[in-house]
């Protein structure tokens, strides 16, 4: 499972992480379901973010890898749920449309198109087609919001606090 973060500055994009959530160790689909929340809120706890985009499930050939992948999303969605992340949610193909122009763009094109897009190095692209597949929601979310809420001004930490109750109460 992929996850990926963007932060704006001036309006412009700029990633900040990407990366994997290895599931591969855990032969027990709750441990993996478990492992899921846990690394969720870890980078939940760590980036603060203020909104949270993820792919829409998409019905494939194989219902029970479509019933997993809801299970996943589900977790992922309860941990940002439970960190007051609004969930913004897009599908596949807009967010390929987003990011190459194609709706029907391969995950290589649409990693491509991200590395130009947010000047990432070759050595931070990683392997795994589901880390930009991740920034490619957030990207997407960053050009679907218009005027993304990019720099949040407080005018003391009582402001930060008090605009975010649910975040600062852990």
């Amino acid at each position: 499972m992929g996850y990926g973060l963007i932060k704006v500055v001036n309006n412009k994009p700029q990633m900040l992480t990407m990366g994997v959530i290895d599931l591969r160790k855990f032969a027990d689909g709750y441990l993996k379901l478990g492992h899921i929340f846990e690394r969720v809120t870890e980078i939940i706890d760590e980036y603060l973010p203020d909104e949270m985009a993820i792919e829409a499930p998409f019905f494939g050939k194989n219902v029970q890898s479509m019933l997993k992948l809801g299970r996943s999303q589900g977790v992922a969605i309860a941990a940002a749920i439970h960190h007051g992340v609004p969930i913004h949610e897009y599908q596949p193909m807009k967010i390929k449309l987003a990011i190459t122009g194609q709706g029907l763009a391969s995950k290589e094109q649409v990693a491509g198109m991200l590395q130009r897009l947010l000047k990432i190095p070759d050595e931070a692209m990683g392997k795994y087609l589901d880390a930009t597949d991740a920034l490619a929601a957030a990207y997407c979310h960053y050009m679907k919001s218009g005027m993304p809420q990019a720099e949040r001004h407080y005018s003391s930490w009582k402001d930060f606090v008090q605009k975010n109750q649910k975040r600062c109460a852990q």
